[in-house]
């Protein structure tokens, strides 16, 4: 498992690898993958395991710094075996009175954009933040019923706070209620945003962020798209940003591409996975070498949470959400045949052998289609930890868990695609 940590003094979220409790004569404790800078923050004066010969007894946490706190994952779960290498996750949340906010998340109640929302609201609320999470439409709908939003109980475990409603009505719905920040993670465009940004200037709200989308660059001979690159001017998003830019004084807006994680309900790796275990050939459009961006939704939750802890770095800024690696369309193919253990044959052919179906049949761009995290970086020091051979193997084993491996599928474009590759081009 993977754990969060916060910096004492910024509250900045780190994902790192679960800290190694080793054992010695002198009892000592030692925290692997972590930077000394990270270690030189933290103080625990008084962290001791008592004299048991077994590493599952009982720590001493006397003389905690108050600002400090154990995540009750920690304190209630913290069963460590008696290998001298043996692993622990746990979280810190750095509950800073001065520095805690107050966060509401606008989320869409579809597609694939939905499971950022998930995502920010319990790293937000694990490092001791206010959240609350108004998701668009009815909370008795069929849509709630799916992930992420059947997973929303863990974001009320966490101390935060679910809603329903329509945007039109957000001053009703959250009468009463004040926040410092705003996150949409729902409109596309200005018709669909402008009722959230408008109640929040009304509102006092000191930073609103927006996710956008990197769809919105024009194709480029240049690859990948930077910040800066030109966008579509007649973008839904552009019309956003610009509004943004015009009403706040402190705003950013967020570009993701494609994106894993649990929860997400949009397919991605789970269109190759459906294939590979099936025995079926995957078949991909052109070369197979066009290079594109998919990103674990942790390093999308991470960098907006970087904008909310670094609200001056962030304000007016626009920042390509993605992790910093970019994989071919066959690369994907063959990380998912690793994933799962096993063999995949890969078919290529000319989306335009198959007309009106083509963009139905395949989950990506036919295109070089990557951008690079590069203002994320520079400006708020975010660093990815997306680890995709790593993550498709996560994402298999819930793929697996949930029985989709067994469920009964048709793979109609893909037979038609199959079947024209056995006629004969002419040249």
């Amino acid at each position: 498992m993977v754990g969060f940590i916060c910096n004492q003094n910024t509250a900045n979220v780190k994902e790192v690898s679960m800290a190694t409790l080793l054992s010695s004569s002198s009892s000592s404790l030692l925290f692997t993958n972590l930077s000394p800078q990270s270690l030189s923050q933290i103080s625990l004066p008084s962290l001791s395991f008592s004299s048991s010969p077994s590493l599952s007894s009982s720590i001493s946490l006397s003389s905690l710094p108050k600002r400090f706190s154990l995540s009750p994952t920690f304190s209630k779960n913290l069963s460590l075996s008696s290998s001298s290498s043996s692993s622990s996750s746990f979280t810190v949340n750095a509950s800073i009175a001065s520095e805690k906010k107050k966060v509401l998340i606008v989320n869409t109640n579809s597609g694939g954009h939905a499971v950022i929302g998930f995502y920010f609201a319990k790293q937000l609320l694990g490092c001791g933040h206010d959240v609350t999470i108004l998701t668009v439409g009815d909370e008795s709908s069929d849509k709630m019923k799916k992930p992420p939003f059947s997973r929303f109980s863990e974001i009320v475990d966490g101390g935060g706070k679910t809603v329903w409603g329509d945007v039109g009505a957000i001053g009703t719905i959250l009468e009463g209620l004040t926040f410092d920040v705003v996150l949409d993670n729902n409109g596309k465009d200005l018709d669909a945003v402008r009722p959230v940004a408008d109640w929040a200037k009304s509102s006092g709200v000191g930073q609103f962020l927006f996710i956008s989308s990197a769809g919105i660059y024009k194709q480029t001979e240049e690859p990948p798209h930077v910040e800066g690159d030109a966008v579509k001017a007649d973008a839904g998003h552009v019309a956003v940003e610009k509004y943004l830019s015009e009403v706040f004084d402190n705003w950013a807006s967020f570009r993701p591409q494609y994106m894993i994680g649990s929860g997400n309900n949009k397919d991605c790796e789970e269109w190759f996975f459906d294939r590979i275990v099936r025995g079926r050939p995957v078949p991909i459009p052109g070369s197979g070498m066009q290079l594109t961006n998919i990103s674990h939704v942790k390093d999308l939750s991470s960098m907006l949470t970087k904008a909310v802890e670094n609200p001056t770095a962030a304000s007016g800024n626009i920042f390509n959400c993605v992790s910093d690696r970019a994989v071919t369309l066959d690369g994907m193919a063959k990380l998912c045949s690793k994933a799962a253990g096993l063999p995949v044959e890969i078919v290529h052919y000319d989306p335009k052998a198959i007309g009106s179906d083509a963009k139905k049949a395949f989950p990506f761009r036919n295109m070089h289609f990557y951008a690079e995290p590069r203002a994320a970086k520079d400006i708020l020091g975010w660093q990815s930890a997306t680890n995709l051979p790593e993550d498709l193997k996560e994402r298999f084993e819930e793929y697996v868990k949930i029985g989709r491996d067994k469920k009964t599928m048709t793979f109609d474009i893909d037979d038609k695609i199959i079947e024209s590759l056995k006629v004969p081009v002419s040249v």
